[in-house]
């Protein structure tokens, strides 16, 4: 089932100010379980976390940013 343009918007709002603080916490959580890794470790570590959450919500974001494709074009 595909989700209109409102409805994307609507999620990828909720994802960006509710979901991604989340997960950001719940690395912050898991990383400080182990010793501290070296800068580099841990840099890897933070971007692969990052690219890796992108990825399911790949399909929400896509054409947000654009104009609604369903909106009634106004006609001069």
């Amino acid at each position: 089932m595909a989700l209109s343009y409102k409805s994307r918007r609507r999620l990828s709002l909720l994802i960006l100010l509710v979901g991604l603080p989340a997960y950001i916490a719940a690395a912050l959580y898991v990383i400080s379980l182990f010793d501290r890794p070296s800068i580099w470790v841990e840099f890897a570590v933070y971007v692969g976390l990052g690219i890796l959450w992108a990825l399911p919500f790949k399909a929400v974001f896509r054409g947000v940013g654009q104009p609604d494709p369903d909106a009634p074009t106004q006609d001069d």
